[in-house]
């Protein structure tokens, strides 16, 4: 075995096979994504909702502080068809909490997602090293075309089939994202629950069954899990919740408070702010449309008609109306600096493939803000 070096630090030209997961709406910031750079692991700019000439902005953000090899991701989605119907009831379930927070009856008038032929343009242009996309692939004649710029490229898998689709695609590396992972589902095969596959799962499943090479992700917390993956088949893992309690991330920092106040039973899968399942810990908004999600429109429709309720609620301090992302891991958060963790994780990761074990001293519990009242009913429990 010659953990640290696989198939992926080779390839990319990065010291760690550590990806940092895309993560949009804030926490993902150019900082942070310059720092896991920097500490030898490949930072990834989340692109997915920018406009070109914003893209490139965050690009060149990015550049003046790394000069290391970095990643942007892109949405491979098709916009859900506009539902007047559906619109009309997320604005009727939304009021009573727009009225509380200040906001008009109604949102301002839905704007338009960034086409992905335009992204992909900024991407060739400014020469990304690394492309990973979510919810699909881009259609045969861009991957060509990336391919032949001498792009890396990442697909996100949540079952089999997925996976079976993106090898036929040409990508060079899959994203086995488990059930555990933060954020959205990456599914774009068949009904988001056949994705709903644990990472241990998995992970061996897709090394078995595809050549590609595969990147682990959803629950990886620290060097124990990057050990496990490494032993599953997996040439590198991407962590995402890990990184949310950094000080290079962008998550409001009642956010970041709450991260390691939960548990493994805080977090659920929503699709309350943006119409797409995610994962996400439970709040007050959360709990109050989760019967009504059947109801509400899909992506990016109810991501516009949430966003500018999301942004008062950040703006009052108020996590129960916040998008909070967060993997089933969340509960190991640390307020550490990326590098710090980066190192920790590495080290932690090589004894335990190197067969040194190693006993963590045990630690005295730490009590769980999360109560009864907190929690919903059991058909919540995703």
């Amino acid at each position: 075995m010659n953990w640290p070096h696989t198939i992926l630090t080779e390839q990319i030209g990065i010291r760690y096979p550590i990806i940092q997961a895309p993560m949009a709406g804030g926490p993902g910031t150019p900082q942070l994504v310059a720092a896991v750079s920097n500490a030898g692991g490949l930072g990834c700019l989340a692109g997915g909702y920018l406009h070109a000439e914003l893209l490139r902005q965050a690009i060149a953000e990015v550049r003046t502080l790394t000069d290391q090899p970095f990643a942007v991701n892109l949405s491979a989605a098709h916009p859900a068809k506009i539902d007047p119907v559906r619109i009309a009831r997320a604005q009727e379930l939304l009021a009573p909490f727009r009225a509380e927070l200040g906001l008009p009856p109604e949102p301002p008038p839905l704007p338009e997602l960034p086409g992905l032929d335009e992204q992909l343009d900024v991407i060739l242009e400014t020469q990304i090293p690394v492309l990973s996309f979510v919810f699909g692939a881009p259609d045969a004649a861009y991957l060509a075309l990336l391919r032949e710029a001498g792009i890396t490229l990442l697909g996100t898998a949540t079952h089999l089939l997925e996976a079976i689709v993106l090898e036929e695609s040409g990508v060079d590396f899959i994203v086995a994202q488990g059930a555990e992972a933060g954020g959205h589902r990456g599914a774009f095969v068949g009904h988001p629950e056949q994705g709903l596959v644990g990472t241990m799962t998995l992970t061996p499943l897709l090394a078995k069954h595809v050549a590609v090479p595969i990147i682990a992700a959803g629950g990886i917390m620290d060097g124990r899990g990057i050990a496990a993956a490494q032993m599953l088949g997996a040439v590198g893992v991407q962590m995402g919740t890990a990184f949310l309690a950094c000080p290079e991330s962008g998550a409001h920092p009642a956010y970041k408070a709450l991260l390691s106040q939960g548990s493994e039973i805080a977090t659920t899968l929503s699709r309350v702010f943006t119409g797409r399942h995610g994962r996400v810990l439970r709040n007050r908004l959360v709990n109050a449309l989760h019967a009504h999600e059947a109801e509400l429109p899909g992506f990016p429709l109810q991501l516009f008609l949430t966003q500018d309720l999301r942004q008062a609620a950040a703006q009052q301090g108020l996590t129960d109306f916040m998008a909070l992302w967060a993997g089933q891991g969340c509960h190991l958060c640390e307020d550490r600096l990326a590098p710090e963790l980066i190192t920790a994780w590495v080290e932690q990761a090589t004894t335990l493939l190197n067969g040194r074990e190693r006993h963590e001293p045990v630690q005295e519990p730490k009590p769980l803000a999360l109560t009864a009242d907190d929690l919903p009913d059991p058909a919540c429990f995703i």
